[in-house]
């Protein structure tokens, strides 16, 4: 059996912290990494003790609003924003992180990935938007989208 490469590894877990979501139109995994440590994790959802999407229904769907425009029409927190902010919650910098995530950043939180001072992103998936490339090009960030790792974890008997 061959052993799984880092960047799968990461994109694995972003992908298992993606099923938290409460989102009903995507869910979103992000993982930030820093010398092969987690450091934070986040998912797209409704904030801390509020109601979801899984509770009320999706506003975005409710006003017919396509992926990638009015983001401010949404109960949730990007995965990207709660990757961010859970650091900050427990004191921890992603600065010079890898952020693995399974899309690529709307351009709101390719800003606020910019200002955390990750080094690299990291995803398997593209959002509807791309405006994110630019931006990192601008900052420095390296970014990579490569294949979906495979679904299925593979254990020793």
């Amino acid at each position: 059996m061959k052993r799984i490469s880092i960047d799968d590894y990461f994109l694995k877990i972003a992908a298992v912290v993606a099923e938290r979501s409460t989102c009903i139109r995507r869910k979103v995994g992000a993982v930030a990494v820093r010398n092969k440590q987690i450091l934070s994790t986040g998912y797209n959802g409704a904030p801390a003790g509020m109601k979801d999407c899984l509770e009320l229904g999706c506003l975005r769907d409710q006003n017919n609003i396509p992926s990638g425009k009015m983001h401010e029409v949404c109960r949730a927190i990007h995965a990207e924003q709660n990757v961010i902010i859970q650091g900050c919650l427990h004191g921890i910098s992603l600065e010079g992180a890898t952020v693995y995530c399974t899309h690529t950043p709307c351009v709101l939180c390719a800003k606020m990935l910019i200002n955390a001072k990750i080094k690299r992103f990291v995803s398997f998936k593209e959002y509807s938007e791309d405006s994110f490339a630019e931006l990192f090009k601008e900052a420095g960030i390296e970014f990579d989208i490569l294949e979906k790792p495979e679904e299925k974890i593979n254990f020793l008997e």
